[in-house]
């Protein structure tokens, strides 16, 4: 585990710190605030939930100290705005209140009185003396702080949302607004008295309940929701998704054969259509099953998605409706491929066959001519022959193995491999180490390697199959002074990479 401070335009890595100090995952962060953020606040995820103080204002971060917080679980941190060495942390039935003096941190705890406190989520500063709190109980509180060091609840409001109050943010007019969980309502509350105004918004049901909430330009209003989706708007008007993706396992990515597109699937049985040069989303379509392969028809107005069921379907990119569905086997379609005339299917399982199918009526009609069997495991890659009458496949034994495999290494090293589409003359493979490496195709003997890169700054820890690059985030790698003949759709490689938490595995494309 460690901390990555980033570029916020370019998306570049300006710092790494931490590495070898976090016992587990990093939960809460906070820049300070009077001195322009030359110091950081972490909270780690050990047993003692250790709390560490940052001094990031040269070329290389220095641990100023840190010291055992809670053994409950700590869920927000925040430096306070006009007092520079003071730190507020909160979580399961706690607020903790510290003072960083002589390169120490002392802390003094929050009293609740009689209140049988739930867990406090977050820590915004309505005013330089009073904190406001969100609870899992649908409850608001306020925390004075006067020049005495008093630490008492002040108010609270009781029954702010139906579920828990996820989010608190505190506007630059004064204004509070909290987002519910349960509820997906957005309120507005005056942020002296603690009422409410009457401006109030609900976020559609598609995009999730109410995560996280921040200012952003002007009155705009940022939501980030449990669904993987950025909203933007206002409480007075509706919010508009400008970020969205998969909620679970991403094992499914394909370029458009002639558009800058691609298309994604995955476990949360959602399919998405993404343009490549804005990074949006063009539309996106639910399946009602976990999907795990795809790819287009060489013409580009039809998808074949193959699911864990054994299952695949035919989905039609302009209507976006299903032509027709196939089941071949009850086990899970690892791998689908259209032959490069589009007469022909590839249809590779889990049970260890490859189906073909011949493609008629302009793709709508699928007529199974044939079933290739000989692989002592499941079919991971099928590649067809430029002329439409032959296949190569790989297994899950690595029965074929070629000169990819750098010395030394198992098979499960390199996670995918893709061909250029146009002269052929490149092949990139993605693995365990985070690296795409890029050989001259066909990689027939040993030092057939062209170049060797990370895409992003992090290594992938963890992954899977791709299709053009690493099933786990996409990145864009250019390719053209490798091979001037590339067409432009060889120009780029797109890969997924998943990253993964102590608690869950976090799934975004980006680029």
């Amino acid at each position: 585990p460690h901390i990555r401070i980033w570029e916020s335009v370019r998306l570049t890595t300006l710092m790494v710190i931490g590495i070898g100090d976090f016992e587990r995952a990093v939960c809460c962060l906070s820049f300070s605030k009077l001195d322009g953020g030359q110091h950081l606040v972490a909270v780690d995820e050990a047993n003692e939930h250790v709390i560490s103080v940052w001094d990031i204002s040269k070329e290389k971060a220095h641990k100023v100290t840190e010291t055992k917080s809670s053994t409950e679980t700590v869920l927000g941190a925040e430096f306070h705005p006009s007092e520079k060495n003071t730190i507020v942390t909160c979580g399961k039935s706690h607020i903790s209140f510290w003072t960083l003096e002589s390169g120490a941190l002392t802390k003094k705890m929050g009293i609740f009185d009689q209140r049988n406190m739930p867990p406090l989520i977050v820590v915004p500063f309505v005013r330089k003396s009073v904190i406001t709190t969100s609870c899992w109980s649908q409850t608001i509180v306020g925390i004075t702080l006067p020049a005495d060091g008093g630490n008492r609840i002040s108010q609270a409001i009781l029954g702010a949302h139906e579920g828990g109050v996820f989010s608190l943010c505190v506007l630059k007019n004064g204004l509070l607004l909290s987002g519910g969980g349960k509820d997906r309502r957005i309120v507005e509350w005056d942020g002296n008295s603690y009422k409410q105004t009457g401006n109030l918004t609900e976020i559609p049901e598609q995009f999730g309940p109410v995560r996280t909430l921040s200012q952003g330009k002007g009155n705009l209003i940022l939501v980030g929701t449990t669904r993987n989706c950025i909203l933007q708007g206002t409480v007075y008007l509706k919010f508009n998704p400008i970020v969205q993706g998969h909620t679970d396992e991403l094992w499914a990515l394909y370029p458009h054969p002639t558009q800058n597109q691609f298309l994604t699937c995955g476990y949360d049985k959602h399919v998405y259509l993404w343009d490549s040069l804005s990074h949006t989303v063009v539309w996106s379509k639910e399946i009602n099953e976990c999907a795990h392969c795809c790819c287009f028809h060489p013409d580009g107005n039809l998808t074949v998605i193959g699911t864990q069921t054994g299952r695949w379907l035919v989905l039609d990119l302009t209507t976006r409706e299903i032509i027709t569905t196939h089941c071949d086997g009850s086990e899970q379609i690892e791998c689908v491929r259209f032959s490069p005339d589009g007469n022909f299917l590839a249809v590779g399982s889990r049970d260890n066959s490859i189906y073909i199918y011949h493609v008629s009526e302009s793709g709508s009609k699928y007529s199974r001519i044939g079933k290739c069997t000989g692989h002592s495991s499941f079919i991971t890659h099928i590649d067809w022959s430029v002329n439409s009458q032959y296949i190569q496949s790989n297994s899950g034994d690595y029965e074929v193995l070629f000169c990819i495999w750098p010395e030394g290494a198992d098979g499960t090293d390199i996670n995918a491999s893709c061909r250029s589409n146009s002269v052929k003359q490149l092949t990139a493979t993605a693995d365990d180490f985070g690296k795409v490496n890029l050989y001259r195709y066909p990689c027939s003997q040993p030092l057939s390697i062209v170049k060797s890169g990370v895409i992003v700054a992090q290594q992938c820890m963890s992954t899977h199959s791709i299709e053009t690059i690493e099933k786990l985030g996409f990145e864009l790698l250019e390719l053209s002074s490798y091979s001037p003949n590339l067409t432009p759709s060889d120009h780029y490689l797109f890969g997924l990479r998943q990253f993964a938490t102590d608690d869950e595995a976090q799934k975004v494309v980006h680029k």
